[in-house]
């Protein structure tokens, strides 16, 4: 494989389908003779599988902002050190479900400071962000009514609601602004289907 985007995250809000995408999109790679390696955040490795139920259960106000950024930290150190750049390193192409973007909405929205101190701490102690990411947008109240139709652990996070929900999705598009050649914007109001093909298609182009 001789192109640059190797390292692949999904973004968005809950419940736009960045898990099934991240599946739909592994399997298509797998299809064409690319060696994948799929993983998701928080978690994906061993270590930070423990830090993920940490911040994934119990009461919406159980930490901090300030306290959930240092774990999320934690966590995605883990994950770098133990599976992405292992897996890199051996020719493979990583698609990561949520990466760095999504620590700086969902905690860098809920304080004043804490996008400031999620970029410090990224610098500091991660130093990479992804070659593509894929922001699949979709409407706020749709996302969080597909989200609490699912039977799973996050319920923590999507209990904060549409407006945390609103307000993330501004983010993602600002951010998707200000890094237009590293983000894609992908409609995720439509049938899966539709969305894969799109994301294949981009990912496609960029691996060339």
């Amino acid at each position: 494989m001789s192109g640059g985007a190797r390292f692949i995250t999904l973004e968005g809000i809950d419940g736009s389908g960045k898990s099934t995408q991240a599946r739909l999109l592994a399997e298509a790679l797998r299809g064409q003779g690319h060696v994948v390696h799929l993983t998701r955040e928080p978690g994906g490795s061993p270590g930070a599988e423990e830090i993920r139920k940490l911040l994934l259960e119990g009461d919406p106000d159980r930490w901090s902002a300030e306290t959930e950024i240092l774990l999320f930290t934690a966590a995605r150190r883990d994950h770098l050190e133990r599976v992405i750049e292992p897996a890199l390193a051996r020719g493979e192409i990583v698609i990561c479900d949520r990466f760095a973007d999504s620590t700086r909405m969902y905690q860098g929205l809920r304080s004043a400071e804490g996008r400031e101190m999620v970029d410090s701490l990224h610098d500091l102690m991660i130093k990479r962000e992804p070659d593509l990411t894929l922001l699949i947008d979709l409407d706020p109240q749709a996302g969080l009514d597909r989200a609490l139709s699912r039977k799973g652990s996050e319920e923590r996070f999507e209990s904060f609601g549409t407006d945390l929900q609103a307000r993330m999705r501004a983010g993602f598009l600002e951010l998707a602004g200000d890094f237009p050649d590293r983000i894609t914007v992908i409609d995720g109001a439509r049938a899966p289907e539709q969305v894969a093909q799109d994301i294949l298609g981009v990912v496609t182009s960029r691996l060339r």
